[in-house]
């Protein structure tokens, strides 16, 4: 079993002679340890830690090339090692806990730029399977090792990559992975769940990034305005229209009422479609992305809105959203 680096050996490599003001940890994610660093004389940082080392590496590399070759706002690496990855602290609240406080107006931008930006990351990266993505040798490229990977918060048990052209195949293991895992209040819709995924229509398009993660609860806000996305663990290859249908849920149906989330989903469509042409979304991708939403990477129901809904009202939002979308 690898060990997670020691907190103390890395500030020592980061900021050799700093002197350590404040350490607060982050609750970010289930799998790595993510703490904010403040010095009496240099600026704050914030250490990402983890025992799965090709994680934290690939997370790096794709954090450098988002800074490389998109606008999307994200946190660029400072340095990083085995099990370790350290960025600049960046200004601002977190975007889970003000979405619904922002103005309208302010709001109505922000989910554009989510678009926006989303439509960047898939003109950026294509890929020539589907599945996983790792770094292991500096280069992103879709992870072709035969082995049960953690990936978009499921544990899929795969064959390694799927092949272009198989892009529906990959759907629909991604979507029966994500309707397994629902929890027994959800038996009744799951046949029906899993005949939509079961006849994903066939998918030649080519796959791109798919940021499984990519939500307010993952972002920052600072004036009004995107400061930062944040969280890009366990980045997965995809068809663009699975991406664009889970994104556009996290921001348009995850925080208000129904009828101000048209509007939402409005201005995300605008976003996206200010870089490229939005995909065709079916039932199969809002299945499948609504699915894998509604538990956690460690079972547990989700919780929507802000202050968070308790878990009752929790799974009928759940369901009704996967009546919706069959």
């Amino acid at each position: 079993m690898i060990d997670t680096p020691e907190l103390d050996g890395i500030l020592d490599t980061v900021r050799p002679g700093a002197t350590v003001t404040e350490t607060e940890r982050l609750d970010r994610g289930n799998r790595k340890q993510t703490t904010v660093v403040r010095f009496v004389d240099a600026d704050p940082v914030v250490v990402q830690r983890s025992a799965d080392h090709a994680a934290i590496r690939t997370e790096g590399r794709l954090l450098d090339a988002l800074a490389e070759r998109t606008d999307v706002p994200v946190p660029r690496p400072l340095h990083s090692g085995d099990g370790w990855l350290v960025t600049p602290l960046i200004s601002g609240a977190d975007l889970h806990e003000e979405f619904t406080e922002l103005a309208s107006g302010d709001r109505r931008r922000i989910v554009e730029r989510f678009g926006r930006s989303l439509a960047e990351v898939h003109e950026a990266f294509e890929f020539d399977g589907w599945g996983p993505v790792s770094a292991a040798d500096g280069t992103l490229r879709v992870d072709s090792a035969e082995r049960e990977v953690v990936a978009g918060g499921l544990e899929l048990a795969t064959n390694g990559s799927t092949p272009p052209g198989d892009g529906g195949r990959y759907l629909t293991t991604y979507g029966e992975a994500a309707i397994g895992r629902l929890p027994s209040e959800f038996d009744g819709l799951k046949p029906e769940l899993r005949s939509v995924v079961a006849g994903s229509p066939a998918d030649s398009s080519t796959p791109r990034l798919f940021p499984w993660d990519f939500r307010p609860g993952n972002a920052l806000v600072d004036d009004g305005e995107l400061a930062a996305i944040v969280d890009w663990e366990g980045p997965l290859a995809a068809a663009p229209a699975l991406s664009y249908a889970k994104a556009e849920y996290l921001v348009a149906d995850w925080y208000v009422s129904r009828e101000r989330a048209e509007t939402l989903r409005s201005a995300f469509r605008r976003g996206y479609e200010s870089v490229r042409a939005p995909p065709a979304v079916e039932s199969a991708h809002r299945v499948a992305a609504i699915a894998s939403t509604a538990v956690d990477s460690r079972g547990v129901v989700t919780n929507p809105g802000y202050p968070p809904v308790d878990r009752e009202a929790a799974v009928q939002f759940h369901r009704e959203s996967l009546r919706r979308a069959l």
